[in-house]
């Protein structure tokens, strides 16, 4: 286990300084002078050079980013070109945000992904089976922002119900919060939990046919206890690779989905740095996003072992 984790730690860092060198050349190989950009309305000589001296765009490109990854590990990633704030303090504010509307989006899509793929799985061939296909198939269908703007106009404005957009922090208030949350998961997690749904009930039949679930059904277990302690315990690995390998789609997601319901969120962040070409934003979202995404894919991993035993890490022991 041991030397798994150190294998997989190596993998991660070699990825990270990748990621980090493709990062940065995509944002040089923007047509444009940064500097100018970065000096915004004041672009005299004097401020350009001061921004040329301040991220050494004067240096050799691989000074440049020798000095900006150093920068980068201290959690420095300097000012946003156009306000000036540092880039950690607009990231620290805004990925609250998206953290919990990511959780929240996973919450609804595990829930509802699962009770409906384990309902198609036992009830196969039958009217609950060909309703969850088609729950499936229009959570995959829709598009969020089309979603989004119909629940606003259903729970907010027919029925009001919900708030139809703004952000008020859960230690604030945390019944306005949720109720604010509620939408946009939904929006997010709609299609997640379509995927979800299906992988469950593809997995959920496998493990149903399989020998060891006919054994403990000789042994005279009862049906739900097979099902859940047995076929879904299995067959929720399959889930678990998927929800991890989903987080892309959900931060993509959220670009759009925190646009429609005004959340100050990272994918605003992120959206809004891509407009202004903020490329300091650009920089460290990106960096952050595929630092994300390499601790998630650990951790799927981690999590195998732990839904089925039969899975032996390298390195365990067998």
């Amino acid at each position: 286990m041991t030397r798994y984790l150190l294998n997989r730690l190596g993998q991660a860092l070699v990825t990270m300084l990748l990621v980090s060198f493709v990062v940065f050349a995509g944002i040089r190989a923007i047509p444009g002078d940064p500097a100018l950009v970065m000096a915004g309305e004041d672009r005299s000589p004097e401020a350009i050079q001061a921004v040329r001296d301040q991220y050494g765009l004067d240096k050799p490109v691989i000074l440049q980013y020798l000095i900006w990854i150093s920068r980068a590990i201290r959690l420095d990633f300097g000012n946003s070109a156009r306000t000036g704030v540092p880039v950690l303090d607009q990231i620290v504010s805004a990925l609250p945000v998206t953290i919990e509307l990511a959780l929240l989006s996973m919450l609804f899509a595990t829930v509802l992904g699962i009770a409906t793929g384990t309902l198609a799985a036992v009830k196969r061939g039958r009217p609950a089976e060909w309703f969850a296909n088609g729950l499936a198939l229009l959570g995959l269908s829709v598009p969020n922002f089309w979603f989004g703007i119909l629940l606003i106009l259903a729970f907010a404005v027919a029925i009001p119900l919900l708030p139809a957009s703004g952000f008020v922090p859960f230690g604030v208030s945390p019944l306005e919060n949720l109720q604010r949350m509620i939408l946009p998961a939904i929006v997010l997690g709609s299609g997640l939990s379509a995927v979800v749904m299906r992988q469950t009930r593809s997995g959920l039949l496998d493990s149903l046919s399989a020998d060891y679930v006919r054994t403990a059904r000789a042994k005279g277990l009862l049906g739900r206890e097979v099902l859940v302690s047995h076929a879904l315990r299995n067959s929720l690995i399959t889930v678990v690779t998927v929800l991890g390998l989903q987080l892309g789609n959900l931060i993509a997601g959220a670009v759009v989905t925190e646009q429609v319901f005004t959340l100050p969120g990272f994918g605003k962040l992120t959206l809004d740095g891509v407009f202004q070409r903020d490329y300091p934003v650009i920089q460290a979202v990106v960096l952050l996003t595929s630092f994300a995404y390499i601790l998630i894919n650990l951790l799927v991993d981690l999590t195998y072992s732990v839904l089925d035993p039969r899975i032996r890490l390298a390195g365990g022991s067998r």
